[in-house]
């Protein structure tokens, strides 16, 4: 377990951000370094770009430095213990209150997009130090739980994320099934995401997980009502860095005040199906073979061994602790209050934003390098909807109005991608990692693959494809039978001419061979 005194109000510290051997390697040199000054480990800032990066502190002001060699590091270190910051010789510096709870954000650069409010303290704090908080939400609600209910009710929370129980949904309603059936109600984290596109999930358990375990714990008091619901979190079992922090986080939490139930860590298969809610429910009760639930009953009704259920990704949990305890950030009159997180890839390296919702989605640009001309995106991760622009809102009702995916992933594409064999690519995907439960996406699946090989022979029956995905999308059983034809029909919306070229046996990309 990590130095649970924390970092936060420490008139000195060295805080090396970011997960992996080359963090590792830079803080071993601190360590080797610093005669004086504290050297702690913080997870990622969720910019893998930037990182490792070094943030060296002293009353009321940070001095950063991205990716430094050793001797760089060297250099800072002692300049910083002979009693100076070297802002000359940082990348940048940023002045603060000397209690600083969450991360200090530069006016400029990748950490400045967006806002960083349910990322506050992922890269600033130590991951399972309950010392680097100022509030618990579970103790506010297990005071208030009903005005904390009351207050989620007013704003109308929405679900976050693929494999929550309320997507794009308010998520009150299925605490009031849950908290009204008969029976035993438990909590669920649904956090195994093992789309490598999306890290919004993943940056939160590993840089503060405390976060999510103490919004999981308000939501089980406030569906527990007389006695705290089980709160469980369903991790992918490949992830053993998220497994280690929030079980690390879970037992400082326990050292540390008289929680209200103890969460349990669970696994799930590396699939994609496995983070479907149903599908993780079916995981969880140890069932080889994962087929969707039919519905209804929702989870909230009958669900984890036919309990009462609440699902909720770690973004919803997130978006709920800050609603509990910073309700003036929150707009009662926005169809989606809040913000959004959203992981961008394009390039070598991606990041993860958070977003106003009204925020434009093209602010993501500036958090990664990308060096091709845009092309086009793919918005809402495997079975998102590609985009020649990302001039859109980032809330849900404007990404739906659109038809582009909420599910929290922006992928960049340059002048060398060709949307139809992207489109192509999904469709296969689905096609064999589909469940098998229902006809309409088993099958539906196949024909679409089907129909997209015959563009390449000359058949372009863009009719047929609309209505085989009109059919999927209407009468699939879970939402990746829903989703699964979207990248086709917002391919050809957006690449129309592309289709028809390519039946004429020409890739306007140049990069399709045999076409």
């Amino acid at each position: 377990m990590a130095d649970t005194q924390g970092v936060v109000g420490r008139s000195s510290i060295l805080r090396v951000c970011g997960d992996g051997e080359a963090s590792d390697r830079l803080r071993a040199v601190a360590a080797q370094t610093a005669t004086d000054t504290p050297v702690v480990a913080v997870s990622s800032t969720g910019l893998s770009g930037i990182e490792p990066l070094v943030a060296l502190t002293r009353d009321g002001a940070t001095e950063f430095y991205i990716q430094p060699d050793d001797d760089t590091l060297s250099d800072a270190i002692s300049a910083f213990e002979d009693g100076t910051l070297a802002d000359d010789h940082a990348d940048f510096s940023v002045p603060h209150e000397e209690t600083q709870w969450t991360f200090p954000v530069p006016e400029s650069g990748p950490l400045s997009v967006g806002v960083r409010r349910t990322l506050g303290r992922c890269g600033w704090v130590v991951p399972d130090a309950p010392a680097d908080y100022d509030a618990f939400a579970f103790r506010h609600a297990q005071e208030v739980s009903e005005k904390a209910t009351t207050r989620l009710r007013t704003l109308g929370l929405l679900g976050r994320g693929r494999g929550d129980g309320r997507t794009d949904q308010s998520i009150i309603e299925a605490w009031d099934t849950a908290r009204e059936t008969a029976g035993d109600p438990v909590v669920v984290v649904n956090a195994n995401e093992s789309d490598p596109r999306n890290q919004t999930d993943r940056t939160l358990l590993c840089g503060a997980p405390i976060d999510i375990i103490d919004a999981a714990l308000a939501v089980a008091q406030v569906v527990g009502e007389d006695e705290a619901a089980d709160v469980v979190f369903y991790l992918n079992e490949t992830d053993e860095l998220s497994q280690r922090r929030v079980r690390d986080a879970v037992a400082a939490l326990e050292a540390a005040f008289d929680l209200p139930t103890t969460p349990e860590v669970v696994s799930g298969p590396d699939r994609f199906i496995a983070g479907e809610m149903t599908m993780a429910l079916e995981a969880m009760e140890g069932n080889d073979r994962l087929e969707a639930r039919l519905r209804p009953p929702s989870p909230a009704a009958y669900g984890l061994y036919g309990r009462p259920t609440v699902i909720h990704t770690p973004r919803t949990l997130a978006q709920v602790r800050e609603a509990i305890l910073s309700p003036d950030h929150f707009d009662a009159d926005s169809a989606d209050p809040g913000t959004r997180l959203v992981t961008v890839t394009g390039g070598e390296a991606s990041a993860t934003v958070e977003l106003a919702s009204d925020d434009s989605l093209s602010a993501v640009q500036d958090a990664v390098s990308f060096s091709e001309s845009l092309k086009l995106a793919c918005v809402g991760g495997q079975f998102g909807g590609l985009t020649r622009t990302l001039d859109v809102a980032a809330n849900a009702p404007a990404l739906l109005d659109a038809n582009l995916g909420t599910d929290g992933a922006v992928e960049l594409f340059g002048t060398h991608t060709c949307p139809v064999a992207l489109a192509g690519t999904r469709s296969r995907f689905a096609a064999e990692e589909n469940c098998g439960r229902c006809v309409p996406c088993r099958e539906g699946s196949t024909q679409l693959v089907t129909l997209l090989r015959s563009v390449y022979d000359g058949d372009y029956d863009d009719g047929k494809i609309r209505e085989l995905a009109r059919v999927m999308r209407e009468t699939s059983t879970c939402d990746f039978g829903q989703m699964a034809s979207r990248p086709v029909t917002t391919a050809m919306a957006a690449f129309e001419n592309d289709f028809i070229e390519h039946a004429a046996g020409r890739c306007p990309t140049g990069v399709c061979e045999e076409v």
